[in-house]
This record gives structure tokens, sequence and C-alpha cells, in this order.
């Protein structure tokens, strides 16, 4: 399954799920995407984009701190699988996130994953700009104890 992020002709933004982008196209062409909001057909993709957070000491606004007992580890492992794939399929663009994030939204640049550092007022105003980021903590194992 992939989630595409969505705009209706009205500018309306929502997400959806889709097997994959043919079933996406081929569900469009028959008039089977439709806004929730609106109802309209008329609906494209919109670029996305993917913030890997390095932890630079500042808190992250609106996260969640999860303390689970799994004495195997399988929980963290399965963590890390999901990192790793998220950092194996997006470019680094370091400091330049905001930028490119905001270039890729604004249709200037060409859409792909991007993943780099932003400091938690530029996340913010990428929120504002109604630019979809997320933030994902990378765990190290000498991090842990």
């Amino acid at each position: 399954m992939i989630i595409f992020d969505l705009s209706c002709r009205h500018g309306h933004r929502f997400e959806a799920w889709f097997q994959s982008s043919e079933a996406f196209e081929a569900q469009c062409e028959k008039g089977l995407v439709s806004c929730p909001e609106c109802g309209s057909t008329e609906v494209r993709r919109i670029p996305s984009a993917v913030h890997l957070a390095r932890t630079s000491g500042e808190p992250a606004q609106a996260s969640a701190n999860v303390a689970v007992s799994n004495p195997k580890g399988e929980l963290l492992d399965a963590y890390r699988k999901l990192v790793a794939a998220l950092m194996a399929n997006s470019e680094d663009v370091g400091r330049e996130f905001a930028n490119e994030a905001r270039r890729i939204h604004y249709l200037e640049a060409p859409e792909r994953s991007i993943r780099g550092q932003a400091s938690n007022e530029e996340f913010e105003a990428l929120r504002d700009e109604g630019i979809e980021v997320l933030r994902i903590a990378v765990i190290n194992k000498e991090d842990l104890n």
C-alpha cells in the first residue's frame, strides 16, 4: 500500500491509500477518487516530504515519548528497519531541508522524498504553510542505556 497526498480543484488537501501508482491513476480515470470535503473528482497528487530529524537537544513539538518493555528488542528492531527504509528511499538534503521542501511543495523542484535537518521554527513554519513533514527519531544502539 502507498499513501498519496492529494488536492482537489478547490484546494482541499487530503490523503488516500492505494495499492500502487497505477491503481491511483486507474481509479482517477474512472472517477472513483473524490475529495472528502466537497466531493470533487478532479484530484491531483501533491508533493509530500519526509523529515528525518537528527537529535539536536531541542525538544520536539507535538511529539510523544514511549517506553516499552520488550526484552527481545523486536519493536526497536522493527522501528530501526522502518527508519532505515525511509533513509534508503529519500534524498539527504541536509540543512537545506526547509527550502527544498518548499520548492517541492510549490512545484519548483522535482517531486521526491527528502530528509534533512530543520529547526523547530522551520518545522512549524512548513506545517503552517500546509507542507506535510514528519519528524522521526534515529535510534542508535550506542544511545540506549
